[in-house]
């Protein structure tokens, strides 16, 4: 299919965004990934497409104030080979090889990933377990939203129509920090049918500021809070009990819900694995 007849105009700066944005129905266009395709089975019919992939600055990654700040332009290629990501945000170094394929990766976007707000991909996910910061701009000046507060339900998100999500923040990591990430998929590249990442703090032998986050069996990232002590304690047994709790996926394509609640409880035993080990 084809996508319906649309305007199109390219953004100068992020004020110029949102003076396009007051259009009725426009919408951000930036890597395109999950865009293009809902416009070619029109499933998105936008009058005005406002491209903003010449504005200028929204495609580093810095590290300052304990924290890295990712661009919303970053893409996930670029993030994949920068050393300030793989050094400060192993999480999302752990994620980014499993976001579909090269040349997905090549276009795809951090902060389009979190715009569109897919319950079944990564970086969502990675952002709420470590515990993040969404930088967004709109008519009122900037905002900043905590990562949980984020995400509200199934592709919707504290992102009004004309706001622009410019960059996400998380803490930078320590000697302490431990991470783990492991998802379910058919086929590598495909959206996973059940994802966790997870981070925490190494505090003798138990983990301390644990936050365990799973993707794919939600409308949003779903955080495992009854899980979490359990595991914090070293009782892997009654975190993967405690699951039954925690989610409620439904049956879809993929698998049943039943199926899925099993496949976290795998995911946990082997993402605690990696919670175990000190970051090379």
């Amino acid at each position: 299919m084809k996508p319906a007849p649309f305007a199109y105009a390219k953004a100068r700066s992020v004020a110029h965004a949102i003076e396009l944005l007051a259009n009725d129905d426009a919408r951000l266009l930036a890597g395109g990934q999950s865009l293009i395709a809902t416009l070619n089975m029109r499933l998105s019919e936008p009058a005005l497409l406002v491209d903003i992939n010449a504005i200028g600055g929204l495609d580093r990654v810095t590290l300052k104030n304990a924290h890295v700040e990712i661009g919303a332009l970053v893409r996930y290629a670029q993030a994949e080979r920068s050393t300030e990501i793989a050094r400060a945000a192993p999480l999302i170094a752990l994620a980014l090889p499993h976001i579909g394929h090269p040349a997905i990766r090549n276009r795809g976007t951090v902060g389009g990933s979190l715009a569109f707000a897919d319950p079944a991909a990564e970086l969502p996910a990675c952002v709420v377990a470590l515990d993040g910061e969404i930088e967004i701009v709109g008519p009122q000046g900037q905002l900043t939203v905590k990562a949980d507060d984020f995400f509200k339900r199934l592709f919707e998100t504290a992102l009004t129509p004309r706001d622009v999500l410019t960059a996400v923040r998380v803490p930078a990591a320590g000697t302490d920090t431990r991470v783990g990430f492991a998802e379910f998929a058919r086929r590598h590249g495909d959206y996973a049918m059940v994802g966790l990442a997870a981070c925490a703090r190494a505090d003798g032998k138990r983990l301390s500021n644990l936050r365990l986050v799973y993707f794919g069996v939600g409308a949003t990232p779903v955080r495992a809070r009854r899980a979490e002590p359990a595991l914090a304690d070293g009782d892997v047994e009654a975190a993967v009990k405690a699951l039954a709790d925690d989610l409620e996926p439904t049956d879809d394509v993929q698998a049943s819900g039943a199926v899925k609640t099993h496949l976290a409880g795998v995911l946990l035993r082997r993402v605690t694995q990696q919670l175990a080990r000190a970051p090379s």
